[in-house]
C-alpha cells in the first residue's frame, strides 16, 4: 500500500513575489514581473529584458559568512525553504531529522559563480581561482546546503532535468514518501541564471524573445505572435508530508499529490516531439498513477513557455490526451507572468497548482491578444477565474526530452 501524501508548506522566491501571499496576489492579479534585466550590462545582447527577483535581501535568511560561499541559486533555495518551514510549523530536530529528506532541482546551477571564476582563471591564473568555486557551482548544492541549514539527514540528492528538474524533484519525492523511506521530503526548484553567459548561450539557440520594446507584454504563451520565452529566477519550495505524519502533529493540509508520469522523448536535444507524444504520455501516466479520468480535471498548468514550438506541441499533447474534453479543461501558462525559471519552474507551478486548489482560482494566461489557430484551447485569457478546482495537473517539459506531469487533489 502507497502512503498518501499532502503538502503542508510552502515557500517562494519569485519575479511577482517574495513570500507566498504576495506571489499569489500577482499571479492571481496577472501582474508581470518582466522588466529590463539589471544583473548584467545588457549594452551589446540582442536580449535585454528577463523576470529577475526585486528586493531579495539574502541576508535574511543567511549569515555573512554563509553569504560568501553560497551562490545566488543557493540563496534562493534557503530563503524559499525556510519559508515553507515557517509555513508548515514543522520543527526539525535530533528525534525526526533521519525521516526529513531534501531534493532541489536546478536546471543550471551556480552559472554567475561559473563565469566569475573563469574570468579570474583568465585574467589572473589558476592561483586566484577560489576554493569554494566548485562547491558554489555544482548543481547539487542547493539540495545539499538546504540540508546543512536545517538539519535534515533523510534522502538527499539532486534531479537535473533542465526545465523539468523542478517537477521531477517533487515527483521523486512523491515516490520517497509513498515507499515509506522517508516522512516528509522538503522539495522543488531554484534557479539563477539571468547571466551574460546564460543570455549569450540562449540567445544564440534562438530561444529568447527578442521583443525588448514591450517588456511586460513580451511572455504571451500559445499567443500567435510569441517569440520565445523570457528567463525568469527564483526558487519554490513545498513541504511533502506523509499524511498520518501530518495528522499527528496538527498540520494544515494544503491538497494532496497523488500522481506522477514522466517519459522522455528520444526524439531531439532542445526540439518537443513533433506530435507531443511525450508530454502526452506523461499525462496519461500521471492520470493512470492518480486514479483519475481525464474528465476529472478541473484545470491544467501549462509548461507553456511562449515558444513557437512548445505551445503548438504542448496543445496537441492536451488533445490527444483529454479527447473532446480538451476544449471544456482550463489550461493556463503562468509563465506569462513569471518568465521561465528553467529548473525552478516546476517548484513555482507546483505551488500555483496548489493554491489554485485551495482557492478556488484558476490563474490567468495574460498577453494573450492574437488566437493562433493551432493553439485553440480555453487559455483562460487576461484574468483569473473563480472556479471550484479539484485537481490539477502540472506539466513540465525539458531539454533533453525530459516530459513530467504532477497530479494534485483537494484533500478530502
Amino acid at each position: 500500500m502507497k502512503h498518501r501524501v499532502v503538502i503542508t508548506g510552502l515557500g517562494v522566491v519569485s519575479p511577482v513575489g517574495i513570500g507566498i501571499t504576495q506571489f499569489w496576489d500577482s499571479i492571481v492579479n496577472g501582474v508581470s514581473g518582466v522588466d529590463y534585466v539589471t544583473g548584467f550590462d545588457t549594452t551589446n545582447f540582442d536580449v535585454k529584458i528577463g523576470a529577475e527577483v526585486k528586493n531579495f535581501d539574502p541576508g535574511q535568511f543567511l549569515d555573512r559568512k554563509e553569504l560568501k560561499r553560497t551562490d545566488r541559486v543557493v540563496q534562493f533555495a534557503v530563503a524559499a525553504c525556510k519559508m515553507a518551514l515557517e509555513d508548515s510549523k514543522l520543527v526539525i530536530d535530533p528525534a525526526n531529522a533521519e525521516d526529513i529528506g531534501v531534493i532541489i532541482g536546478s536546471g543550471i546551477g551556480g552559472i554567475k559563480t561559473f563565469e566569475d571564476q573563469a574570468r579570474i582563471f583568465v585574467e589572473k591564473g589558476p592561483g586566484r581561482v577560489s576554493p569554494f568555486f566548485i562547491p558554489m557551482m555544482i548543481p547539487d548544492m542547493s539540495s545539499g546546503y538546504v540540508s546543512i541549514v536545517i538539519g535534515a539527514k533523510g534522502p538527499n540528492h539532486t534531479v537535473v532535468t533542465a526545465c523539468a528538474s523542478g517537477s521531477h524533484s517533487i515527483g521523486h519525492s512523491l515516490r520517497i514518501i509513498q515507499k515509506g523511506d522517508a516522512k516528509v521530503m522538503i522539495t522543488g526548484g531554484s534557479e539563477a541564471a539571468i547571466t551574460g553567459l546564460s543570455y549569450a548561450g540562449f540567445t544564440s539557440a534562438g530561444a529568447l524573445s527578442t521583443n525588448n520594446q514591450d517588456p511586460k507584454g513580451a511572455s504571451r504563451p500559445f499567443d500567435l505572435n510569441r517569440d520565445g520565452f523570457i528567463m525568469g529566477e527564483g526558487a519554490g519550495v513545498l513541504i511533502l508530508e506523509e499524511l498520518e505524519h501530518a495528522l499527528k502533529r496538527g498540520a494544515t493540509i494544503y491538497a494532496e499529490i497523488i500522481g506522477m508520469g514522466e517519459t522522455g522523448d528520444a526524439y531531439h536535444m532542445t526540439a518537443p516531439d513533433p506530435e507531443g507524444d511525450g508530454a502526452a504520455r506523461a499525462m496519461k501516466r500521471a492520470l493512470a498513477d492518480a486514479g483519475l479520468e481525464p474528465g476529472e480535471i478541473s484545470y491544467i498548468n501549462a509548461h507553456g513557455t511562449s515558444t513557437p514550438h512548445n505551445d503548438r506541441l504542448e496543445t496537441i499533447a492536451v488533445k490527444r490526451v483529454f479527447g473532446e474534453y480538451a476544449k471544456s479543461v482550463a489550461v493556463s501558462s503562468t509563465k506569462s507572468m513569471t518568465g521561465h525559471l528553467l529548473g525552478a519552474a516546476g517548484g513555482i507551478e507546483a505551488i500555483i497548482s496548489v493554491c489554485s486548489i485551495v482557492h478556488g482560482i484558476i490563474p490567468p494566461t495574460i498577453n494573450y491578444n492574437t488566437p493562433d489557430p493551432d493553439c485553440d484551447l480555453d487559455y483562460v485569457p487576461h484574468k483569473a477565474r473563480k472556479a471550484k478546482v479539484d485537481t490539477v495537473l502540472s506539466n513540465s517539459l525539458g531539454f533533453g526530452g525530459h516530459n513530467i506531469c504532477l497530479a494534485f487533489r483537494e484533500y478530502q
